[in-house]
Formats: C-alpha cells, sequence, structure tokens
C-alpha cells in the first residue's frame, strides 16, 4: 500500500510533454497539421507557431509552408508559452541547437556600428538565448542593410559562424530577393555584372570593367510592370555590401524609397528591398534547409492599387 501512495505523485509527471505525428508523404507544415488535428483553425495553427510550439524533427520551426518529407516527426508542445519569443521587429522562423534564421523587419540594424549603437536584431536575440543562460550567445553570419527586410541566418557558437562564413558560396545554395523599382524596366530579364567599391564617405560605387573592387553578379526577373513602377525578383551570385541597391542604379532603376542610391520616389514609405528566399544546407547536419517568406503588404499593395485605380 505504501508503494502505491510513493508512486502516485510522480503519476502526472509521466504524462507526454508532446503530441507526436509520423510524415507518410511530402506536404507543407500547415497542411498536415490541418489534417492531422482534425477540426483545427488555421488561427488556431498559425497561434501555435508563432508560439513557438511546432517541432519538426525536434526543431523548432514557425514557417508554415515548411517543406515536410516522409520519416519526418512533427510534434506539438504541451508546454505552451515555454519557447515562446515576442517582437515587434523580428520573428524567429527557424531555430536549432546551432543556428537561428530570422525574418527581420525594416528599419532594424543587424549589428550596432561605431556610427550607430541603436537596438539592433544582435542584441534582440542575444537577450533571448541568454533567457536559458548568461553563457548563451549569437553571432552575426551575414547583414541586411537597415532598411532591408526579410530573412538572415545567425549561428549559435563561433564554430558554426566559422563554417557558415569561411564556406558561404558552398553552404548557399539559393538567395533572392524582391524589389519595387522606379520606372518601368525595358527587358524581362537579365544580369548586372560590375566591381564594386566604397569612397572614403562610405559610398559604394559601381565600374564595368574591374577597378580593383569587388566583382558583383545580380541576376533579375521582372514579375508585374504598371504605372512607372517594376516588382522585381532578383537572385545574388555574389553578396556584396549594397549591390542590389547600386546594380539597380546602373540599370537607371533605382529602388524606391532608397535614399543613398534613388531618385527620391518613395511611394511606400521604406526601401523597396525584401530578402525573402533563403536556402542553405546546414553547417553541422549538412541537411538542406529552404525558407521563404511572403512579400511585405506595402509591396503588393502598391500594385494593386495602380490595377483598382485603372479600372
Amino acid at each position: 500500500m505504501s508503494r502505491t501512495k510513493r508512486e502516485s505523485p510522480r503519476a502526472p509527471h509521466s504524462a507526454p510533454k508532446y503530441t507526436t505525428f509520423i510524415v507518410k508523404q511530402p506536404a507543407e507544415l500547415m497542411t498536415f497539421l490541418m489534417e492531422k488535428m482534425s477540426g483545427i483553425s488555421r488561427n488556431k495553427i498559425k497561434a501555435l507557431l508563432t508560439h513557438r510550439t511546432v517541432l519538426v524533427d525536434q526543431k523548432i520551426t514557425t514557417l508554415y509552408n515548411f517543406p515536410l518529407q516522409p520519416g519526418m516527426k512533427v510534434q506539438i508542445s504541451s508546454e505552451k508559452g515555454k519557447k515562446e519569443f515576442r517582437s515587434s521587429l523580428l520573428k524567429i522562423v527557424y531555430e536549432d541547437a546551432y543556428i537561428i534564421v530570422i525574418d527581420k523587419r525594416e528599419g532594424l540594424l543587424s549589428i550596432a556600428t561605431e556610427r550607430q549603437k541603436e537596438r539592433t536584431a544582435y542584441s534582440i536575440l542575444t537577450e533571448y538565448v541568454q533567457r536559458s543562460g548568461r553563457q548563451h550567445r549569437v553571432f552575426i553570419v551575414h547583414r541586411l542593410d537597415k532598411d532591408t527586410s526579410g530573412l538572415m541566418v545567425l549561428a549559435k557558437d563561433e564554430k558554426t559562424k566559422r563554417t557558415l562564413q569561411d564556406n558561404w558560396d558552398q553552404i548557399v545554395t539559393d538567395r533572392r530577393y524582391v524589389a519595387v523599382l522606379s520606372g518601368e524596366m525595358e527587358k524581362d530579364s537579365g544580369t548586372v555584372t560590375s566591381w564594386l567599391r566604397d569612397n572614403k564617405v562610405y559610398v559604394t560605387y559601381s565600374s564595368m570593367s574591374n577597378n580593383g573592387g569587388d566583382k558583383a553578379i545580380t541576376h533579375y526577373k521582372v514579375i508585374k510592370k504598371r504605372n512607372n513602377y517594376t516588382l522585381v525578383e532578383l537572385e545574388l551570385e555574389t553578396g556584396r555590401k549594397n549591390q542590389i541597391r547600386v546594380h539597380m542604379q546602373d540599370l537607371q532603376h533605382p529602388v524606391v524609397g532608397d535614399i543613398k542610391y534613388g531618385n527620391g520616389d518613395d511611394p511606400i514609405g521604406r526601401l523597396g528591398l525584401h530578402a525573402f528566399k533563403l536556402c542553405f544546407y546546414h553547417p553541422i547536419t549538412r541537411e538542406l534547409l529552404k525558407f521563404e517568406i511572403p512579400y511585405p503588404a506595402s509591396f503588393k499593395k502598391l500594385f494593386l492599387k495602380k490595377e483598382e485605380e485603372e479600372s
């Protein structure tokens, strides 16, 4: 009898912490969860993702269209709020023991500089990881301009950071941006190649012949043209500082809202540049990770508004 009494208080702690599903066929995470969790709404699933309670193969993910493959294990944590992260300036798209992938808002610096000491993606994420211990850190792998929004990857240790930086061109398989440009482009696709150098006041300038600077290659494809604006998708073959903004200036169709390299055209009240796709091999597991986030609503509204005015 005494043995039964000693065991009974431990019973609640033996309850499973997760609801687990095994993936049988390829599907996006949202579709999979709606099928498995019968009767649940899309908004409820979005809340589960936002609150960071969904794990794929024991890795937190908040990406609704995360591609699932047969054999993967999807878990819903019952410890609500334990891993929750809230910030109006960035979202965590993916996290594991080695890396964090974020969606950064425009207006947020990646990391402080000697001239700019304000709140940054680096400081926000440092505070987050240090909830688990003051010794925890994050490391910047690459940067987005302050006024550019979109996907960034950070490392959780120095070795992972070095692996990513030293092998960036081999590890990254696809890196794309979407941009709103001033004017309607003459060609529907093309490539810009030039050499980029900074002058003494940190303005990047471009030369079509080798001037001793860094060679930069940008591929572009027009998505939509309307009423003196162009929406383009840009694929980087190289990742140089200010590359897209300077190359669009070279084409005489600068990114809207670009104070430094633009023509004063600012229809959406922000720089019209967004890093929407990032695919790379995990620096430790070698797994190919693919991330894609929606275009900003302000980009879409600019073109929808023009269409409505015409009709």
